[in-house]
């Protein structure tokens, strides 16, 4: 069956957070991490179905949607994990949230690596907690974790690390080598290990994603994995995500935190979770094929064709980590805005000097707002 990416689909005056932000001007919204694509049909033809049924009482995930979780661990990512190890989440970052929660108390630390997905750096604020950042390092057109870095960085308050893996913003994959010694740091100091992985479905390259949790079983212990179908299949206002916790102790915490404190994910969206891992991997594949065409047109812009920019290889993620600090303007997110394109600016991820670019959207929309941003750099 044939997808179209290509089809620009109207979400002005929609109630979007991504397009409407810029109601009223002209400009393209390139920031949050929110594709402009059609879900797949599949999700749309189950949501359809569930609507018809008419009745939206509170609601649980059913042992359908659990077994599919099971089997595409297992299929996809060779983990063997028990159904009772699942928790459903209305949201990742409520996630990281309840991670704060289960390790440690008021004035404990939390440490990430920077630049890093904002919420990272004010989840442990809001639990009356310090954050400790260290800068990713970088090494031949990659950024990495050092570990010596990241050692020297923790004290003896440090409880949990935040780690997102496939990372955004700078569209890592890291490797199971590049992972071990960090994880096995926070092992043998008993600092939680929290992985984000939203996005390891997003993987453009020709790599396997290797969840952090399968490293060993000492790290599967101490770690807690975070997933959803939102970023993949494009349905994030459905709130449907889940953790997966090996800890029976750590797991029971968890959820029991997360249930005092959590709202229940919606009816529909475990709909469409189901709907996404069980039948959507056609459209996943296509979406992919699309999304590499998209990564390498960015690459080939911002690297030879609009001077003083430049960006590294995304392996994975839809989000493209531009560095901008040869630019001679005082604000790059500011002034490419006023060239009609919006970015997120780097200074939200502790990221100064870059901006970030999504570019899940239709290649002719990608192209506009490359010209664009060509336009202003040569006008200036």
């Amino acid at each position: 069956m044939a997808y179209d990416f290509d089809n620009m689909v109207g979400r002005r005056n929609t109630g979007s957070l991504k397009w409407d932000k810029y109601a009223g001007r002209e400009i393209i919204p390139m920031w949050v991490a929110d594709m402009d694509f059609r879900c797949p049909p599949v999700v749309r033809e189950a949501l359809h179905h569930r609507i018809d049924h008419g009745v939206f009482g509170y609601s649980i995930a059913t042992k359908e949607l659990v077994q599919v979780i099971v089997d595409r661990m297992a299929t996809k990512y060779r983990w063997s994990i028990d159904p009772s190890w699942i928790v459903w989440l209305p949201g990742l970052v409520p996630g990281i949230n309840i991670a704060c929660r289960c390790m440690g108390g008021d004035g404990d630390e939390a440490v990430c690596f920077v630049p890093a997905y904002p919420p990272f750096l004010t989840v442990p604020e809001q639990n009356d907690w310090n954050l400790i950042t260290v800068p990713l390092s970088r090494r031949d057109g990659r950024s990495y974790m050092d570990p010596e870095r990241f050692k020297a960085a923790l004290t003896p308050r440090t409880k949990l690390f935040i780690l997102c893996h496939p990372h955004n913003p700078v569209g890592r994959e890291f490797t199971p080598d590049e992972l071990r010694p960090i994880v096995e740091i926070c092992r043998e100091r008993n600092i939680l290990v929290c992985s984000d992985e939203i996005h390891c479905d997003l993987v453009l390259d020709d790599i396997d994603h290797v969840p952090t949790a399968t490293l060993s079983d000492d790290v599967a212990q101490n770690t807690i994995t975070l997933l959803a179908p939102s970023k993949t299949f494009n349905i994030p206002g459905l709130n449907c995500g889940l953790a997966i916790i090996p800890n029976d102790s750590l797991r029971r915490k968890y959820a029991l935190d997360a249930n005092r404190m959590l709202p229940d994910c919606n009816a529909l969206g475990y709909v469409a979770a189901q709907a996404a891992y069980q039948n959507g991997e056609p459209w996943r594949r296509e979406l992919i094929k699309y999304l590499r065409q998209n990564r390498n047109l960015v690459f080939d812009y911002i690297n030879h064709r609009i001077p003083f920019l430049s960006m590294d290889h995304v392996e994975a993620t839809y989000l493209a980590w531009i560095k901008t600090s040869e630019l001679n303007v005082p604000n790059a997110a500011e002034f490419f805005e006023r060239a009609g394109v919006g970015l997120s600016d780097g200074k939200f991820f502790m990221g100064d000097g870059f901006v970030r670019l999504n570019f899940g959207c239709s290649r002719q929309t990608l192209v506009e707002g490359l010209e664009r941003m060509k336009r202003a750099v040569e006008n200036i």
